[in-house]
C-alpha cells in the first residue's frame, strides 16, 4: 500500500521532492517544535520546510539533528526575505540560514515573495548559489504567472518549484496548468487554508462518505491534482491524520464538486501587491 513515505515528484533539475512535506510556519518554542518533528519523523514525512521570515531555522535545525539520522534521509526546503533579497545579500542570508540549520546545503532553496527592487539579481544569486552547493534546487513562492514570465526574460535556470496558496477555495486551476506546461511543480501552501474550510457542507459530505476528516479530504484532493503540499500541525493526533490520505481515492465526480467550490478567495496577500510594494502589507 502507498503511503507518504514512498510518493515523490521528479522536479525538472533531476532532483526528487517528496510530494506531501511538513511545514513549521508559526512553530516558535523548542519543545514543541522537537515534539512536532519527531512525531512528522515517525508518521513518514521526509520534507521540512522553514522560512528565514520564520524565525526557526535554529530550532529546525536542532529537532532535525535529534533525530540522528544521515542528511540524505530528509529533504529541506527555506526561503529568502523580502528583506534580504539582492544579490550579495541573498547569498550572505543563506549562508546565515546555513549555519543555524546546522547543514552545509538545503535541498530547495525559494525566493519568499517576489518583489520588483531585487526581481532579478536575487534570482542571479540563487543561480549562482545552486553552483556553489549551498543549494541542490532553486524556485519561487508567491508567483504568478506574469512574475514568472518576466523572469524567463533573463533566467539562465528556471525554477523548478512555485510554492503558491493552493485550496479548495483558491483553487489556481490555470496557474497549475501554467506551472505544469513549463516543467514547474506546483506546491501548496497552507493547504488547509488554515481551516477555513473544516465547516464547508460539500467537503463534510464527501468526507463522510469515506468515513474520514475534511482535512484529509482536501489534502488528498491536493494529492490527485498533483501538488506538493506541506501540512502544519504541533499536535500528534493531526500530523498522523494529515500522513493517512493514500488509503483512499476521491471519485472524479467528487473532485469535480471540489473544484466548483474554488472562490479565488485568499488568506494570505496578492502577491502583485507585494511586488509592487516591495514587502508584504498589513493584511
Amino acid at each position: 500500500m502507498a503511503s507518504i513515505s514512498d510518493q515523490f515528484l521528479k522536479l525538472a533539475d533531476g532532483n526528487r521532492m517528496p510530494q506531501e512535506g511538513f511545514g513549521v510556519y508559526k512553530i516558535t518554542d523548542e519543545e514543541e517544535m522537537k515534539v512536532a518533528i519527531r512525531s512528522a519523523w515517525e508518521n513518514g514525512y521526509r520534507l521540512f520546510d522553514t522560512a528565514q521570515m520564520y524565525e526557526n531555522e535554529e530550532m529546525l535545525g536542532h529537532a532535525l539533528a535529534d533525530l540522528n539520522v544521515s542528511r540524505d534521509q530528509f529533504f529541506l526546503t527555506t526561503k529568502v526575505a523580502e528583506k534580504k533579497q539582492g544579490f550579495e545579500s541573498a547569498i550572505n542570508s543563506v549562508k546565515d540560514s546555513l549555519q543555524r540549520l546546522g547543514l552545509d546545503y538545503v535541498d530547495l532553496l525559494l525566493v519568499h515573495w517576489p518583489i520588483n527592487q531585487h526581481f532579478f539579481e536575487t534570482w542571479r544569486a540563487f543561480e549562482e548559489m545552486k553552483k556553489q552547493g549551498l543549494t541542490r534546487s532553486i524556485g519561487v513562492s508567491n508567483y504568478s504567472m506574469v512574475h514568472l514570465q518576466y523572469l524567463a526574460t533573463q533566467a539562465t535556470e528556471m525554477p523548478v518549484v512555485d510554492q503558491i496558496e493552493c485550496t479548495p477555495q483558491l483553487g489556481q486551476e490555470p496557474m497549475r496548468a501554467f506551472n505544469h506546461q513549463h516543467g514547474i511543480v506546483t506546491q501548496a501552501w497552507s493547504p488547509l487554508a488554515r481551516g477555513k474550510m473544516m465547516d464547508n457542507p460539500v467537503l463534510k459530505k464527501i468526507a463522510a462518505a469515506h468515513q474520514r476528516t475534511v482535512a484529509q479530504v482536501i489534502l488528498r484532493w491536493q494529492l490527485q491534482v498533483g501538488n506538493s503540499f506541506i501540512p502544519k500541525s504541533v499536535h500528534p493526533s493531526r500530523i498522523k491524520e494529515n500522513a493517512a490520505i493514500y488509503d483512499f481515492e476521491l471519485s472524479a465526480d467528487e473532485m469535480r464538486s471540489i473544484a466548483k467550490l474554488n472562490k479565488n478567495k485568499r488568506v494570505s496577500m496578492e502577491p502583485e501587491l507585494v511586488y509592487e510594494n516591495n514587502a508584504q502589507y498589513p493584511h
